[in-house]
């Protein structure tokens, strides 16, 4: 969590007289404040919203509008917004009916050293305002359905915060972190939590798609604009309308793409190849990098002004090794995923197997964690460590299992369920499994598995 500013440092002024708001203006400004002044109170309000993170100093008598219906039309849409009031006649019955209407305080002219303190702590008070609405959107956003990010550690607030200030704005992202640190985790949760989740998240690895196809796969290709191409095709960004493109391995582009895909950012319009109109786009662009584009950049490999371009909000994953704290977290998070998936219950984390991987330095990142705890719910924790004996055989915790050894174990799984299912009845069994009675008998004679264990 953020630290709370001390105070919100700005004030929009409202005062029919010049005199008073030069005054104001001045006054304030040496106070550190950041200052607008405004002669009547309707061009004041199209500067006011929830958003707002400052107080208003306002005159009551003015011919336009009265800072009492001004004073009405904020608590209208911020009740939490704090108006000071000014006048120049001390009447109770206005005074009572500001201070009924919600008024902060009312203040006579001239003047006073009093005021500057009614502003500092009506200042303190909208801060906590507006830090409470931050926190309560970012529990909603948590505990709302859609990708989960964990991490307690300050690197992961840190990132959530990020991540929460710009998730329902235009701005495209640009997501640095090494492998398996979870860029498109980070990506897909900046498309499910906003307000473009309705729409299509489209995932594009840069690397993977041939040079010579990667302009008709973005863009997508009129009728007959090559060979072969005898129907017109919808381009990945054209899919994407209203959601999210992300863009990952953003560092293979090819260099000939980087200047169309430069145009396509700025312009916010894609041509299909073969295709003469343009087709309007809106599309929120995250992209996701392995390296340091900047460095890519300096080499020459890497077009400045594209990397300008992405860099307009960067979010930086940390690596595992830098936020340690968060790994029982996680492998208690990934243990309980693979227990449901194969079947089986949970794998423990003994003291002992926590030092181990708090002492690894994990270069493969969440990734190799989330393998490391498959193969302790599939192998049971004994032998998924037992490789990890000493600290000069850290790497093999580096290991994944084979697709043949997750089969194997997800088999072994559904016979056992079955069996239990069925109070070790055979027959039974076989019925559930939809096999022969031979076939069953092998494969309980391959995992080693007696009937006699499931029944009551």
């Amino acid at each position: 969590m953020s630290e709370v500013a001390a105070t919100c440092d700005q004030v929009i002024v409202i005062d029919d007289e010049a005199v008073i708001r030069d005054s104001l203006k001045q006054l304030l400004e040496i106070e550190g404040y950041q200052v607008q002044c405004f002669s009547e109170p309707t061009a004041a309000l199209s500067k006011l919203s929830r958003r707002f993170e400052g107080i208003v100093l306002s005159d009551i008598n003015m011919p336009k509008m009265d800072g009492l219906a001004f004073l009405e039309q904020v608590k209208a849409f911020d009740s939490e917004l704090p108006v000071i009031f000014l006048t120049g006649f001390a009447d109770v019955s206005v005074a009572v009916k500001a201070m009924q209407l919600g008024a902060y305080d009312l203040f006579e002219k001239p003047l006073t050293e009093q005021l500057l303190d009614c502003i500092a702590r009506a200042s303190e008070k909208r801060a906590l305002v507006m830090e409470n609405r931050a926190l309560k959107i970012a529990v909603e956003k948590t505990s709302a359905p859609g990708v989960r990010i964990l991490g307690e550690t300050e690197q992961m607030q840190q990132m959530m915060h990020l991540l929460n200030a710009v998730i329902d704005t235009p701005a495209d992202v640009l997501i640095e972190g090494e492998t398996g640190t979870g860029k498109e985790l980070v990506a897909r949760y900046l498309h499910d939590q906003s307000n473009r989740s309705a729409a299509n998240f489209v995932a594009i690895n840069c690397g993977a798609i041939p040079e010579q196809l990667i302009e008709s796969e973005l863009f997508g290709a009129a009728s007959g604009a090559y060979t072969g191409a005898t129907q017109s095709r919808q381009g990945k960004f054209e899919f994407a309308k209203g959601g999210t493109v992300f863009l990952d391995e953003i560092e293979s582009t090819p260099a000939s793409l980087q200047v169309k895909l430069l145009r396509v950012l700025e312009e916010r319009k894609v041509t299909p190849v073969g295709d003469n109109h343009a087709i309007d786009l809106d599309v929120r662009i995250v992209a996701a990098t392995k390296v340091d584009l900047m460095t890519l950049v300096e080499a020459g490999e890497f077009r400045a002004d594209l990397y300008y371009r992405l860099n307009l909000v960067k979010v930086s994953i940390p690596a595992l090794r830098d936020r340690k704290a968060d790994i029982p977290l996680l492998f208690k998070h990934f243990s309980s995923i693979a227990a449901t998936r194969f079947h089986k219950p949970p794998a423990p984390l003994s003291s002992e197997a926590k030092q181990r991987l708090l002492a690894y330095d994990w270069p493969g990142n969440v990734r190799e964690l989330r393998n490391q705890a498959e193969r302790a719910v599939l192998l049971g924790s004994d032998l998924a460590f037992a490789s990890y004996s000493d600290t000069n055989n850290q790497n093999e915790l580096a290991q994944d299992l084979s697709l043949a050894e997750k089969i194997s174990f997800y088999e072994q799984s559904l016979i056992e369920e079955a069996l239990e299912r069925n109070n070790g009845s055979i027959k039974d069994t076989m019925v559930t499994l939809q096999i022969a009675r031979k076939t069953l008998y092998d494969k309980m004679t391959k995992y080693g598995i007696n009937r006699e264990m499931f029944k009551d």
